[in-house]
């Protein structure tokens, strides 16, 4: 399988000035057509280290691919690098580069100066993309030939440039190497930690085929990403094979998994929404908002999203909710009983099929022995009945705010699962 390593040069991106997402598009790229990125590597404006990082992943890799350092300045030193690491004895004017200098200057009302024509010249040794967004062309070194061959390709580090250039490279990849498939495919879960979903799973796991990698990739608002992926052989194969694999798991966690690929609980709960014909509405109090705004970033959510509530002070829940004032004496604002109000009450003023409904204490302060900082009581709601469900994490509020709508989520699309699957 043809391995490839990803380098971002410039000292910017070591010091965290500007965020590199050059490498993730690019890693993508190269995924799709069969090249598995092995490393990712950044080094900062220095001659000796731009070569001899570059040698060291060129040693290991097929392919490496290079952002960054092309600018016309003289902090920009990957080009002369370049051309030492290539054994170039000379520069040579590329006038394809040259003529976009000219057009894109001149359309900015701009003269072209000598530094800016210096932009088109690249080393003698090698072969040259014309970058027809931006002054800085993608440079092709090739080192050896044959089974091995390996290939350096110079970016510019501007984004917008490097991703316009992928089309080119990839099509360059494709014509000097012998590539096979990679296959990924995920399961979304949620409602399970990490380290209980790896207990739970561990037979499955320690079973499966050697050439079948697991992957857990958690995350606090989606749940635990497992990626099942195959490197090399027929993507026909490997897509019965995991197909399989995948079914075997969805025996063991059951409701626990939400969807498949990089979906989100708001994507889920629309589509289910969709294909049903129902609707939704939302009570909020200690999520402000949030779950509500998760709902409406998906597109088309006008379908079945209705509205919502945003009952941050106790006067909110009583006079527009209508939670009973006797409730919130004899209970607390922050109860089972006020949550299943809550979404009774949002549910009976717009009209939905459904309705979710969240308090809680997201922290810092406010906490007490009996009603801690990170508990949230969701309430769900539909006209088979009302359920609650208690939720407890930690002190962060950022972190508790975001636990708490996509419990919130999670307890909604299970409601709503259960109800449209009979």
């Amino acid at each position: 399988m043809v391995q490839a390593s990803i380098c971002t040069i410039g000292d910017e991106i070591l010091i965290g000035q500007i965020v590199d997402t050059n490498s993730s598009r690019i890693a993508s790229a190269l995924e799709s057509i069969g090249v598995r990125v092995t490393r990712m590597v950044s080094f900062g404006d220095d001659r000796d280290e731009i070569i001899g990082n570059l040698k060291e992943e060129l040693r290991h890799n097929g392919i490496v691919i290079v952002t960054g350092g092309l600018g016309p300045t003289k902090d920009d030193i990957t080009k002369s690098a370049l051309a030492e690491l290539s054994g170039s004895t000379g520069y040579a004017e590329n006038k394809e580069q040259l003529e976009i200098i000219e057009n894109i200057l001149h359309s900015r009302g701009l003269d072209v100066l000598d530094i800016n024509r210096a932009q088109a010249l690249v080393p003698d040794r090698c072969e040259v993309i014309p970058n027809r967004l931006g002054t800085a062309p993608v440079m092709i070194f090739r080192f050896g030939d044959g089974e091995c061959l390996h290939t350096l390709y110079s970016l510019p580090g501007v984004p917008f440039e490097a991703e316009g250039a992928l089309p080119d490279i990839l099509k360059d990849i494709k014509s000097h190497y012998r590539l096979t498939d990679i296959y990924h495919r995920s399961i979304m879960t949620y409602g399970i930690a990490e380290s209980a979903l790896s207990e739970m799973i561990s037979e499955w796991e320690n079973s499966l085929p050697e050439d079948m990698h697991l992957a857990y990739l958690p995350d606090p608002v989606k749940g635990v990403r497992l990626r099942l992926s195959i490197y090399g052989g027929n993507r026909a194969d490997e897509e019965k094979r995991i197909g399989m694999e995948i079914g075997r798991l969805r025996r063991l966690l059951g409701d626990s998994i939400y969807a498949e690929d990089d979906t989100t609980l708001q994507e889920t709960i629309g589509k289910m929404l969709k294909d049903s014909g129902k609707t939704v509405s939302v009570a909020e109090s200690c999520t402000g908002g949030t779950i509500s705004h998760l709902l409406t970033s998906v597109p088309g959510a006008s379908e079945y999203y209705l509205g919502s509530v945003t009952s941050y002070a106790v006067s909110v829940k009583e006079n527009v909710l209508g939670v009973p004032s006797a409730i919130i004496e004899r209970y607390g604002v922050v109860s089972s009983q006020c949550a299943a109000e809550m979404a009774e009450g949002v549910r009976l003023i717009t009209g939905s099929d459904f309705a979710i409904s969240t308090t809680g204490v997201a922290g810092p302060g406010g906490g007490t022995d009996d009603c801690p900082v990170g508990l949230v009581w969701v309430g769900v709601t539909s006209a088979s009945g009302t359920e609650t469900v208690r939720f407890q994490f930690g002190n962060d509020r950022t972190r508790n705010i975001e636990r708490f709508a996509s419990s919130a989520l999670d307890v909604l699309r299970k409601k709503i699962e259960s109800e449209t699957n009979d």
